[in-house]
């Protein structure tokens, strides 16, 4: 039988995180070759983006409470806020607070008498962020490390000196870059890791 430890603290202490930087939900996005589920963070302060690879339930979770689709049941994460409801607890804050062999790590901010930090799958912090307009911070470093900037994505295009880059407000520019990503690539612990390719053998 598989165990899990579930950390609860009353200090957040995540390896001395630094500065952390207000973020956004941009979007939720289907890779166009494998179909994998990805949310797209945005730096509130800057053009920046962070994508997250997530879990088919967590993305349906998330566009459910996005979409305000009327569900006839209780879904999961509908559950968990009614919980801290009845607790008389709410969720303060969401922070995006490590990334270890390219898997992030979160806490849940959860507010009553007292603060508690509750270690919890990014997917999981973001579709009760959606359900409760929490803010979300990201640790700076994860922003300086994997964080993308529509640039980034246009370095390889050939663009005519006198014509002047569109400027969309969006991530489209992008897009394509995302599609290109590996799925290792800052992915949710929600998803297993792709197993390894052995070498072919060696025609020459």
């Amino acid at each position: 039988m598989l165990e899990f430890k579930v950390t609860i603290t009353h200090e957040n202490n995540w390896w001395n995180m630094g500065k952390m930087i207000e973020c956004q939900i941009d979007s939720v996005r289907v890779s166009l070759t494998n179909q994998d589920r990805i949310i797209v963070l945005k730096d509130k302060t800057q053009e920046r983006y962070v994508p997250i690879w997530i879990g088919l339930f967590e993305a349906e979770s998330i566009t459910i409470a996005l979409q305000n689709i009327a569900v006839a049941r209780p879904l999961t994460h509908d559950l968990m806020l009614a919980l801290l409801d009845q607790l008389g607890a709410h969720l303060l804050r969401v922070e995006i607070k490590g990334l270890v062999n390219e898997t992030y790590y979160a806490n849940l901010v959860i507010e009553t008498d007292k603060t508690f930090f509750v270690d919890c799958r990014p997917s999981d912090a973001l579709a009760l962020v959606v359900r409760t307009g929490a803010p979300i911070f990201v640790d700076e470093d994860i922003l300086e490390e994997a964080g993308i900037q529509p640039e980034d994505a246009m370095l390889s295009d050939e663009v005519e000196p006198e014509e002047e880059p569109e400027e969309t407000g969006d991530i489209s520019v992008f897009e394509d870059f995302l599609d290109d990503l590996e799925k290792g690539n800052g992915q949710d612990d929600s998803l297993p890791p792709e197993p390894p390719v052995e070498p072919g053998p060696d025609t020459n």
